[in-house]
């Protein structure tokens, strides 16, 4: 093979920047062994040495703890993907979630980087929270409160909640999570069912989190597939 035509395949499965995506490519966000392809920012550590890294490899399980609070983020940035993981509080229900076109590192209260939240709150998950970026969804007003209240920072109101009621597994069971990010559009199913869509996000491609919020949390079959277009 010439050189030349080396350096065309190279770059069409390179993509730009640090993305990975080529066409029908799939890969694991978690071999089951060890955090390799992710790194911690975690804001308690900054001054506390000593405080335990809240992410950890338990039984071939990823395990947020819970606290302190903080992120779990791959080192590398990625767009139009379906993004697929099963997820369980492990003890008492409580808040995590899942972060996508994720950016500026503290961005908001110091804690939370610039992304678009997918929530794992017990009763809530499938809402999206806007941090620092922002996204549209059908019935806007009605879901999100007075138009001058909107916003993607500190006091805005900043939630927008899902389409469904009761569709998360009791406390202790497993979720099946799969999220489609392409352009600048996310859509998420949680056991099957959409429960929620957006559009005219004001990014479209950027890292993906887990957060450290306050319960612990296994995750496990975390993969990463490209996508042309959305399902429907």
């Amino acid at each position: 093979m010439q050189p030349k035509a080396t350096l065309i395949i190279l770059l069409f499965f390179s993509g730009f920047g640090n993305e990975i995506w080529a066409q029908g490519s799939k890969v694991s966000l978690f071999n089951g062994k060890n955090l390799a392809g992710w790194h911690w920012d975690v804001p308690a550590l900054d001054s506390n040495k000593t405080e335990r890294i809240p992410f950890m490899v338990r039984a071939g399980k990823l395990v947020s703890l819970g606290t302190p609070g903080g992120h779990l983020i791959t080192d590398k940035k990625y767009k139009n993907f379906r993004l697929s993981f099963r997820y369980r509080f492990t003890d008492k229900p409580g808040n995590c979630g899942i972060l996508v076109f994720v950016s500026t590192p503290r961005s908001l209260y110091r804690m939370f980087p610039r992304s678009i939240e997918i929530q794992m709150m017990h009763e809530n998950a499938g809402d999206f929270w806007c941090i620092q970026e922002d996204i549209t969804v059908p019935d806007m007003e009605n879901r999100r409160g007075p138009r001058n209240t909107w916003g993607v920072s500190e006091g805005k109101a900043r939630r927008i909640p899902n389409l469904t009621e009761g569709t998360e597994k009791p406390l202790g069971e497993w979720n099946n999570y799969q999220i489609e990010c392409y352009q600048n559009s996310i859509k998420v199913w949680l056991n099957g069912v959409l429960v929620n869509y957006g559009f005219n996000a004001t990014a479209s491609d950027g890292q993906i989190a887990l957060q450290s919020e306050g319960a612990e949390v296994e995750f496990e079959n975390i993969s990463l597939e490209y996508i042309q277009r959305l399902s429907e």
